[in-house]
């Protein structure tokens, strides 16, 4: 089967597999898994572009996070993260992104930097690409949010998610570089978008 051919300026991203069991140690960080849209931003001097994970081009949708990015300090850079929108509990909800068009109350929640300035991070550890990220996007604006990671054990950061009604976690190892295959997910069996999940794999099962 062929692959989809991404556009020019897009980059694939690097997916989470699935765990049954999280990490913990010293080399583990864990950020919250949020609901919405992956979305690889791309600023090249005064232009931006935003795309999907399958290379779809997202920029029109979301003014805010266009904004914000345009008046980063940076020459150039590539953003790794994930376009949200919150409901009145201050959770995500995937309804509010996906059902909405150039809304302004969408941001990012930044979670990997991939190129600054024409360098290429993806060689750099991840620690190092986060530490990087965080710099950047002080004061950046609303349109752009750093996704704050916790170290420790996974197990205890999951059902903290959890009681919060959170989709769950990714747990990534510190040091590695490049599309490492040390991201791992956990999701939140009651959590909407979970359950969302289910009721649309149902379906596919149903009609098949």
């Amino acid at each position: 089967m062929l692959q989809p051919t991404l556009p020019a300026g897009s980059v694939a991203p690097c997916l989470p597999g699935k765990t049954d069991k999280l990490p913990s140690g010293s080399e583990w960080l864990h950020e919250i898994k949020h609901d919405g849209f992956r979305v690889i931003a791309r600023k090249t001097g005064v232009q931006v572009r935003l795309y999907s994970r399958h290379g779809n081009d997202l920029t029109y949708r979301f003014p805010l996070i266009v904004e914000t990015l345009a008046r980063l300090r940076s020459r150039s850079c590539i953003i790794d993260g994930e376009a949200v929108a919150c409901d009145d509990n201050g959770v995500t909800s995937f309804d509010r992104v996906r059902y909405r068009h150039h809304d302004e109350s969408i941001f990012l929640y930044a979670f990997d930097l991939i190129e600054l300035n024409g360098d290429d991070l993806w060689r750099d550890p991840l620690e190092g690409r986060k530490a990087t990220l965080e710099i950047i996007l002080t004061k950046a604006g609303l349109g752009i949010r750093y996704n704050e990671h916790m170290t420790g054990d996974g197990e205890t950061v999951f059902r903290h998610a959890c009681k919060l009604g959170l989709e769950g976690i990714v747990s990534k190892r510190k040091e590695r570089s490049g599309r490492s295959p040390d991201w791992l997910k956990m999701k939140n069996a009651e959590a909407p978008a979970v359950k969302r999940e289910a009721e649309e794999d149902w379906g596919k099962e149903r009609w098949r």
